[in-house]
């Protein structure tokens, strides 16, 4: 009976050993997994100008496509873009939809599911105003007629900031906060740069430009918790693309102002 129970015991033993054994081989990480595929799977906004936004030929381009192309280049895979929502996005990559996440903002609860690579992007509220209209600072912004986008962070971030009598006129959404500045119903407006980036980009007779930044919050690349691999490969690639200036590059293609690498520090 004794020799039965430790011959029982020796065969399970073994077979656990065989399926850990295949266990560990089935879990390879997200490396070997692009790899094997031949592509890596990026979540993209798809609407997102200037980081992502349909083109012409109905291709997806910008400032997130170009860092995502650069980030397949380096691993020497096909990008496949696959167009995601803000609630959607996060259970795509735990559910391994997709491998990362472009234009990630960090945040405590977020990194309690996901991983964070490193800073690419810039996001920040500005103050944008006609080139000839002398404004350096938040006290220059006293007895200013400024538009903004109502109840959003950027109002929020110039009420704080303004003097008591700037003329902060609230409008309740971005085409007509961007209407109001280029119609010269107010001196300056106050938006995200993604925003602000369409205005620079297309009113040459205003030449409006960026007067100063009223808050930095830059965008990450979202991964999986425990992919080490991929966070090394994915910070190596923005790294070079920062080095060799292609980031900059891209700033100034779609963002329509050079890159400042202090606005990729959280």
């Amino acid at each position: 009976m004794t020799l039965h129970l430790k011959l029982k015991s020796s065969i399970a033993a073994a077979l656990m050993l065989t399926g850990l054994g295949f266990t560990s081989q089935a879990s390879a990480d997200a490396i070997d997994d692009i790899t094997k595929a031949g592509a890596i799977n990026v979540g993209i906004f798809s609407d997102f100008p200037p980081f992502s936004s349909a083109s012409a030929d109905m291709s997806i381009k910008g400032y997130d496509v170009d860092v995502a192309q650069a980030i397949a280049d380096s691993l020497k895979v096909k990008l496949n873009l696959v167009s995601v929502t803000g609630q959607n996005r996060i259970p795509y990559l735990t559910d391994k939809r997709v491998d990362i996440l472009m234009s990630v903002g960090y945040s405590k609860e977020r990194e309690q599911v996901i991983d964070f690579a490193v800073a690419y992007a810039p996001y920040y509220i500005a103050v944008i105003g006609p080139a000839a209209l002398a404004v350096k600072g938040k006290e220059d912004l006293a007895d200013k007629s400024i538009a903004v986008n109502r109840g959003t962070l950027e109002d929020t971030s110039l009420t704080e900031a303004a003097p008591a009598s700037a003329d902060i006129r609230r409008f309740d959404n971005y085409n007509s906060v961007i209407q109001a500045f280029i119609s010269g119903q107010t001196q300056l407006m106050v938006v995200g740069n993604d925003v602000g980036a369409q205005v620079l980009a297309r009113q040459e007779a205003l030449k409006p430009e960026q007067k100063f930044q009223l808050l930095t919050s830059p965008s990450h690349i979202g991964l999986n918790k425990n992919e080490d691999r991929l966070k090394t490969a994915v910070n190596d690639a923005v790294a070079k693309m920062l080095a060799d200036g292609r980031l900059d590059e891209s700033s100034k293609a779609w963002l329509k102002t050079p890159l400042n690498p202090d606005n990729l520090k959280d």
